[in-house]
């Protein structure tokens, strides 16, 4: 029976555009999928959009239109991205959905019913762009951080949740579940952050004040603060088109600026209270940063990925993305790099490849692959033949190291294309003695591309399927066992080798 795997993402806030962080964090998720759904397990991918707040209705109300129109238009952005991206997600769940508002008023009512939330006057700060409330212990040299923006006294009735009764079990529970949090050095802020006292959590707003929200079921005159209602669509949307439930979440991906409080203390405390299980692992990320200046609006150097997508394509700047962050770091962006990548390491290495292994099959043997003495192998056929690459494979995905995944592969990219010199086929095609020799060289060269098409399907997927249809297979080889050496290939007849990465001319400056 396949091991079920269910992995979120964070859901992006539709009150901006989406940009690079946006971009990365769907095609981690994605290639940690596409890898599970390769090992045989049962996949079901979320992600999506929180459409709820204060943020939305000031921004809906500016351009004269209703919320719910807003969120339409703004959400398309975000599911254009993903698809652009060939993200291939089970479901994009929105929070305006009836489905989840309805989750977030049970959540809430049992919550309620067992006595976790009660009714307060709240005198203190509020910061509208984080829409929280703050206290003085957060300023910093007496200042309030940039993250919370302007920040107002503001004097509330509203409705909390008992997060401080549960402290002390969240404390005990991420120290003794040492792989709850990965990379595990975030996991020190988490407890860093429990040795302070936590404050109960505010979870309403007035509709006198905010009316774009769910309302809350035992008083319909307030509605839910946003942070609470999204976090409950990691379990809203749990269940697929049949009803058969994923939960509890196998991983959820996150940066890291959302883990503390949200995702590493409020959710977990939120389950725990209503005896729902926690999700397995929280998988944290960091922040890209353009040449070495972190990215931020007011700056202005915010990167949009569309732009590289239409230059590069989708593969390219998933290959780039994978490759540069260490999952947990932060990592740098910058136009130079990108075009490096590409160039290098798709155009010469993987691309020269494919195109010069199967154009010698085609002048050599008519474009097919030939059957050879296997007795014959050398050393030198040693390296295409080994499964070394497929056990560093999975070592690394199933750490979601994906650029240690990309070196592994690569690694065997390498190792072709030095084998492509050390033989030096167009040589033995001038020496009918060595037509034996040839045919064990150009066999190799094409089971090689073909398991290279195997293993970059979760990194690369658009590219995987041009390489195996060059191959001139028509079944897409999407298990990872498909990855090990065969002879699947002899006597098959491949296409015409096209350019999986076009050079292009950069425009003098």
């Amino acid at each position: 029976m396949a091991d079920r795997f269910f992995l979120t993402t964070a859901i992006d806030y539709v009150n901006g555009n989406p940009h690079l962080g946006h971009a990365y964090e769907k095609i981690l998720s994605d290639a940690v999928c596409r890898y599970h759904r390769s090992i045989g397990d049962d996949v079901r991918f979320l992600t999506g959009v929180d459409e709820h707040g204060q943020k939305v209705q000031q921004s809906a109300q500016k351009q004269n239109i209703p919320p719910q129109e807003f969120c339409d238009t703004m959400s398309s952005h975000f599911r254009a991205l993903a698809d652009s991206l060939h993200i291939s997600y089970d479901q994009f769940g929105r929070t305006t959905e009836s489905a989840h508002k309805n989750v977030v008023r049970d959540f809430l009512q049992r919550t309620f019913d067992q006595g976790d939330i009660y009714f307060k006057t709240y005198e203190g700060f509020y910061s509208t762009r984080a829409e929280q409330f703050v206290t003085e212990k957060d300023m910093v040299n007496g200042e309030w951080p940039e993250i919370y923006g302007e920040v107002v006294p503001l004097k509330e009735e509203n409705y909390f949740f008992k997060l401080s009764k549960y402290q002390d079990w969240l404390r005990d529970y991420v120290t003794a579940h040492e792989d709850f949090i990965l990379p595990t050095f975030r996991r020190k802020e988490v407890l860093q952050a429990l040795e302070k006292p936590l404050n109960d959590l505010c979870i309403s707003r007035p509709k006198s004040r905010l009316a774009w929200g769910i309302p809350l079921p035992f008083n319909e005159e307030y509605v839910t603060y946003v942070w609470y209602d999204a976090l409950v669509n990691y379990y809203s949307f749990a269940k697929d088109a049949s009803g058969k439930s994923y939960w509890p979440a196998t991983a959820h991906v996150i940066g890291k600026d959302i883990m503390v409080p949200p995702h590493a203390v409020y959710w977990p405390i939120m389950l725990h209270a209503i005896g729902e299980e926690l999700p397995k692992q929280l998988i944290v990320h960091g922040f890209w940063m353009n040449r070495g200046a972190k990215m931020s609006k007011s700056v202005g150097n915010i990167v949009d990925p569309v732009p590289y997508i239409e230059k590069f394509g989708c593969d390219a700047l998933r290959y780039f993305l994978l490759r540069e962050m260490v999952v947990g770091q932060d990592a740098d962006f910058w136009d130079e790099k990108v075009q490096q990548r590409y160039q290098s390491d798709l155009g010469n290495d993987l691309g020269n490849l494919v195109n010069r292994s199967l154009a010698m099959i085609g002048r050599y043997r008519n474009g097919v692959v030939p059957a050879y003495d296997a007795a014959k192998a050398t050393e030198q056929e040693a390296d295409l033949r080994s499964d070394a690459v497929i056990t560093e494979y999975r070592t690394a995905m199933d750490g979601v190291q994906t650029h240690l995944a990309l070196q592994a592969i690569w690694k065997l990219v390498t190792r072709a294309n030095q084998y492509v010199e050390e033989t030096a086929p167009w040589k033995l095609a001038k020496d009918p003695a060595q037509s034996g020799r040839l045919d064990l060289v150009l066999a190799h060269l094409a089971e090689s591309v073909r398991r290279l098409s195997v293993l970059i399907g979760a990194i690369m997927p658009v590219t995987a399927e041009k390489i195996q249809a060059q191959l001139g297979l028509t079944t897409p080889q999407v298990q990872l066992s498909e990855a090990a050496f065969g002879t699947s290939l002899t006597g098959h007849t491949v296409n015409k080798p096209e350019p999986l990465f076009p050079r292009f001319e950069e425009p003098k400056k």
